[in-house]
C-alpha cells in the first residue's frame, strides 16, 4: 500500500488501515529507523479509554449518531 510524505512532514495513513485497527485521530506511533531507507511504524497502546459515546461518536461515517436526550426515570 502506498502513502506520501505532505509538505508538513506528515504522512497519510490510509482509511482502509485505520479502519481496520480502530486508528483514530491522537493514536500515538513509534517509529523506528531499521536501516537506510526502512522504517518501522508501531502503534503504541492508548493511554485514553473511550466511553461509549465518544467511540460511537468516532465513527468515521459522519453524522450516523444522533444522540437524544432524555429523562430521569427517577422518582423523588
Amino acid at each position: 500500500m502506498k502513502t506520501m510524505l505532505l509538505s508538513n512532514g506528515q504522512f497519510v495513513l490510509p482509511a482502509e488501515l485505520r479502519a481496520r485497527d480502530k486508528i483514530c485521530p491522537g493514536q500515538q506511533f513509534k517509529v523506528e529507523r531499521v536501516r537506510d531507507g526502512e522504517y518501522l511504524l508501531k502503534k503504541l497502546p492508548s493511554s485514553v479509554q473511550l466511553g461509549l459515546v465518544a467511540w460511537l461518536q468516532s465513527c468515521p461515517d459522519n453524522d450516523w449518531f444522533q444522540e437524544i436526550s432524555s429523562e430521569s426515570t427517577d422518582e423523588r
